[in-house]
């Protein structure tokens, strides 16, 4: 498609489950789709990003806020916004941020979970926005402070 004024990731998979109960594989997955595929769409997109354009990563609150059975997720969330201050320092030509989203209202419903501590669709989508439209750089955008 050429050059973009915008990439926005939302994508990677990470295991929940209990700390004894995870695997090589449960830690491969993690590292390899959600940590590194996000790290290997800023290393090519931003080649096919506009200059002051945008790449918006995911994370999550989890990274901040773990619970039980979080930890493969965590690591890579953490993981992901350290890289997202480090590469920051030296991608000039456009913004780099992270946003760390707690759980998605209709998600939870889809997955028969309780929806009381998750945040809309609508609601979360704010602060992708603000990652696209903002002028911050290097930042992990929580998204409590957005709506």
């Amino acid at each position: 498609v050429g050059k973009v004024d915008a990439v926005v990731s939302t994508a990677g998979q990470a295991s929940f489950a209990p700390l004894q109960a995870l695997t090589d594989d449960d830690y491969q997955l993690a590292l390899q789709n959600k940590l590194m595929g996000q790290v290997n769409l800023v290393r090519i997109g931003r080649d096919y990003v506009t200059e002051g354009g945008s790449i918006t990563l995911t994370s999550g609150v989890l990274s901040r806020q773990p619970m039980p059975g979080s930890a493969a997720i965590s690591m890579v969330n953490g993981a992901l916004e350290s890289y997202v201050k480090a590469a920051a320092l030296e991608l000039n030509q456009l913004k780099l941020n992270v946003v760390a989203p707690v759980f998605v209202k209709e998600t939870m419903a889809m997955m028969g979970m309780d929806t009381e501590g998750g945040v809309s669709a609508s609601d979360t989508a704010k602060a992708y926005v603000v990652a696209v439209e903002g002028d911050m750089h290097g930042q992990t955008l929580d998204i409590t402070h957005y709506i």
